[in-house]
């Protein structure tokens, strides 16, 4: 096969002026649209010698490294403005030849081959972003697309190919796809182009599930990621596809739960509902949680208490978002775990029913729909009705929205229904909260008044004139005795 290989290589190579089987000479290198550099002084040897009549075609080894030194070239791109560059279209055409190889190869790679490998990698894919592209970028804008994507896509695909390739040594690739490798790879997650992190999520999904001895580094590189992104710059565009990656290595987690996967529940995951932008990728973190959840139903209340600790004030939308996840996480919860935190729980829903934003209000009662959080709070009703009439009570009074004032009404109705009594000692209390309550603001209405008419009839009396010495008093030094 790799006789076919070799003649395939000779038959595809521009011929040069100078001794046959040697490489056409390369353009000098540029600086990358992607930002890299290839140094081709130091790294692509100097061609191998014309072999001697008689002693056989280049080895295996060397063709590969040399189509690897080749793909050290990085272009510009922008510069190029397109793919007209006849060197841009050579490298894209060994960059495929060397997928094919790797993809077919059936004796294992060398250690020279897999340094090689990895070098290149580096080479071509560990840049830094523009910042002009990074400063601007909002939910609205169109997607940014990299123009040097058309190189990139079929690194990527080599890269996924290498690693999952069974004739590369894990041990031996180890040595070189190290930590701080694999911590550039994940840094290229902030990448602006949505196609460089769909392939990024394959590729660190294959990198977690080989190289194992890496996967303690990965999650705390990625913990980094999220802590950099919360409580620093608040700006980053690979969260959600970090997340999916993330919902399958939750789901292969093995119970019990080690003590540093629920710490990265509490530090890491819980933390992601406080910025604005949660809504980017707030099914991803839903389903991450859930997923910690189905693992360990205990940690419910962790999950409440996290949510209730990040919850919006003045964001309705994002408050309309927390609704939704907490009826995903209460579906979860088990009877025991749902009393420990039903009572800040409620009055934190009843807070939401007397919202003036009536999406809010409604979507509040709309959990009551719920067949799992109906069957949770008739069997807790003692304490959660008494929680929840003051707010039922005040809809029902004053809230200006037609459709929140009917769906209250039906709650209520299911309270009655469910214990008449109870609900019965709950409005008399809250008649004799009102009653209390109208009578302190009159009692403070009257005191106010008092005071308004003391201040308007009461005439000023004392002289509030200051004493301004004389600008002609002459200066009298201290006498010295």
């Amino acid at each position: 096969m790799w006789k076919q290989f070799l003649g395939k290589i000779s038959r595809k190579s521009p011929k040069s002026g100078g001794g046959g089987g040697s490489p056409p000479a390369k353009s000098p290198p540029t600086r990358g649209g992607n930002g890299a550099e290839a140094d081709l002084s130091a790294s692509p040897p100097p061609p191998a010698s014309p072999a001697p009549a008689g002693s056989g075609a280049e080895t295996r080894e060397d063709v590969f490294l040399r189509k690897l030194n080749i793909c050290c070239v990085v272009f510009d791109f922008a510069a190029e403005r397109g793919r007209d560059s006849p060197e841009v279209e050579r490298k894209r055409q060994v960059l495929v030849s060397l997928v094919d190889c790797v993809s077919a190869a059936e004796e294992p790679l060398t250690e020279e081959m897999i340094s090689g490998c990895v070098r290149m990698f580096a080479i071509n894919l560990f840049r830094v972003f523009p910042p002009k592209v990074r400063s601007v970028a909002s939910d609205e804008d169109e997607p940014f697309f990299d123009p040097s994507w058309y190189h990139l896509q079929v690194v990527y695909e080599l890269l996924l190919r290498f690693v999952m390739s069974p004739v590369v040594d894990v041990k031996v690739a180890r040595k070189y796809m190290d930590n701080s490798f694999i911590s550039r790879l994940l840094d290229l997650f902030d990448s602006d182009d949505p196609r460089e992190r769909e392939c990024l999520k394959t590729v660190v999904h294959r990198v977690y599930g080989k190289f194992m001895g890496n996967r303690p580094f990965i999650r705390k590189a990625v913990s980094n990621i999220f802590y950099r992104f919360v409580f620093e710059t608040d700006r980053h565009n690979g969260i959600a596809e970090l997340l999916e990656v993330f919902g399958s290595v939750i789901s292969g987690f093995a119970r019990p739960l080690k003590e540093e996967h629920k710490l990265f529940l509490w530090k890491a995951l819980i933390p992601l509902h406080k910025p604005k932008t949660v809504g980017l990728y707030l099914p991803q973190l839903t389903y991450c949680i859930t997923q910690f959840i189905e693992k360990e139903p205990k940690l419910t209340g962790t999950v409440i208490r996290g949510l209730l600790k990040y919850w919006p004030v003045t964001n309705s939308q994002k408050e309309m978002m927390f609704l939704g996840e907490l009826e995903e996480v209460l579906e979860l919860t088990e009877m025991a775990d749902f009393q420990k935190c039903a009572v800040p729980l409620f009055r934190r829903i009843a807070h939401c029913l007397n919202s003036s934003h009536f999406q809010v209000a409604e979507r509040a009662l709309f959990l009551w729909n719920n067949e799992h959080l109906f069957d949770l709070i008739s069997q807790n009703r003692q304490v959660i009705l008494p929680i929840i009439y003051p707010a039922l009570e005040r809809n029902a009074r004053w809230h200006w929205n037609q459709s929140v004032l009917n769906v209250t009404m039906n709650v209520r109705k299911m309270f009655l229904d469910m214990d008449e009594r109870l609900l019965l000692a709950c409005q008399s209390n809250f008649q004799e909260e009102e009653e209390k309550r109208a009578a302190s603001e009159e009692r403070r209405r009257l005191v106010w008044e008092r005071l308004e008419k003391n201040a308007a009839f009461r005439p000023v009396t004392g002289d509030i004139s200051f004493a301004v010495p004389p600008t002609s008093a002459p200066l009298v030094a201290p006498t010295m005795t």
